[in-house]
């Protein structure tokens, strides 16, 4: 088992996709399988720049907005040395939302392209796999708590959906498409086979660097 790293598994897709749940159910699976796993988020709220990123959300203050870009792409940089070494102790880390999100939310405010948003996180550590909660905003404002943060509405939702399909077109990545309207557990147990797949495939892979290998994407 000696030098057999763990790997990055990513939940991605619309606020209210059902991603944080499904990240712990699948962080305790894999542990009762034996497996060392654990769990990450971002933003990481417990940095002094993930508490200024968690103000902005909640609205408590304004910041603008390639500032704010860059304090996401800050808070996971910052973390980028714990990933690599929790990914080469043998842990595979699950994590809520990663630089996708960044990109996604950013390039869906006028004014900003796909290219120039992903250019802060060329570089971070790459996922294994990127598993994408498929949910439709219309479905999303049903779920609880919608619209408490700053980017919860409907209209600013769907075009971040369109630009994760954008994302997605990357053949760089191992995207995977999940249906966020299924049962839970139906779910749960489907992200599951495709975690255990991408975890035996990334033991004797070295942690490569993201979007060092992929083709520019257009604005």
């Amino acid at each position: 088992m000696m030098g057999r790293r763990g790997a990055l598994i990513i939940l991605e897709g619309v606020d209210r996709a059902g991603k944080t749940t499904q990240c712990k159910k699948l962080v305790q699976a894999l542990q009762k399988n034996g497996r060392p796993a654990e769990m990450m988020r971002f933003p990481d709220r417990t940095t002094m720049i993930g508490q200024m990123i968690s103000s902005y959300l909640e609205k408590k203050t304004n910041l603008e907005d390639h500032t704010v870009h860059l304090l996401f792409s800050a808070n996971r940089w910052e973390l980028a040395p714990l990933i690599k070494k929790k990914l080469q102790q043998g842990v595979t880390l699950v994590v809520d939302r990663y630089a996708f999100s960044g990109v996604a939310f950013t390039s869906a405010k006028p004014g900003f392209c796909l290219e120039w948003c992903r250019n802060p996180d060329v570089g971070l550590p790459k996922p294994d796999l990127v598993l994408f909660l498929q949910l439709s905003p219309a479905e999303a404002a049903k779920r609880g708590q919608f619209g408490v943060e700053r980017y919860e509405t409907s209209d600013f939702q769907q075009t971040v959906q369109h630009r994760f399909n954008q994302l997605m077109k990357d053949p760089s990545l191992n995207w995977q498409v999940m249906d966020a309207t299924k049962g839970m557990e139906d779910l749960h147990q489907e992200i599951l086979r495709q975690s255990e797949a991408a975890i035996a495939e990334a033991e004797s892979q070295p942690i490569k660097e993201l979007w060092k290998e992929g083709s520019a994407v257009p604005c």
